[in-house]
C-alpha cells in the first residue's frame, strides 16, 4: 500500500526567514536523500488551522517505516521544531486527491 507522510505546524514568531533557510536549504535536500520526496506544500490562509501542511510520499523500494526510525529523520525533525510549534505528523494511505487531518487540538469541535 502506497503511504503519504503529513506534516503540520505553525511557523514560531519572527522565525521566519530562519525557517525558510533551514526548509529550503536543509531539510527538504536532507529528506529527499533518505527517499521522502515532497509531493504537496499547502498555506493556510484563512481559519484556524496550522499555517502549513507539507506532504510526502516516498521514493519507490523505500518503506516509510523505514525513513521515520531513522537517525537521519529523527535529527531533521528536531532541528524543525527549533522553527514550528502545534506540529504533527500522520502516515495515511496514498489517495490522488488533497489530504489534510484535522489537528488534535481540533478533534473535539
Amino acid at each position: 500500500m502506497s503511504l503519504k507522510l503529513l506534516l503540520s505546524y505553525n511557523i514560531k514568531p519572527n522565525r521566519e526567514a530562519e525557517y525558510y533557510r533551514f526548509v529550503l536549504g536543509e531539510f527538504l535536500p536532507e529528506l529527499q536523500s533518505v527517499g521522502l520526496l515532497m509531493d504537496e506544500g499547502w498555506h493556510t490562509a484563512y481559519g484556524d488551522y496550522p499555517i502549513r501542511l507539507l506532504v510526502f510520499r516516498t521514493q519507490d523500494g523505500v518503506e516509510m517505516t523505514d525513513i521515520l526510525t531513522s537517525s537521519q529523520w529523527a535529527e531533521n525533525k528536531k532541528k524543525l521544531l527549533k522553527f514550528v510549534r502545534d506540529y504533527e505528523e500522520r502516515v495515511v494511505p496514498a489517495k490522488n486527491v488533497f489530504q489534510f487531518f484535522i489537528p488534535s487540538n481540533r478533534e473535539d469541535d
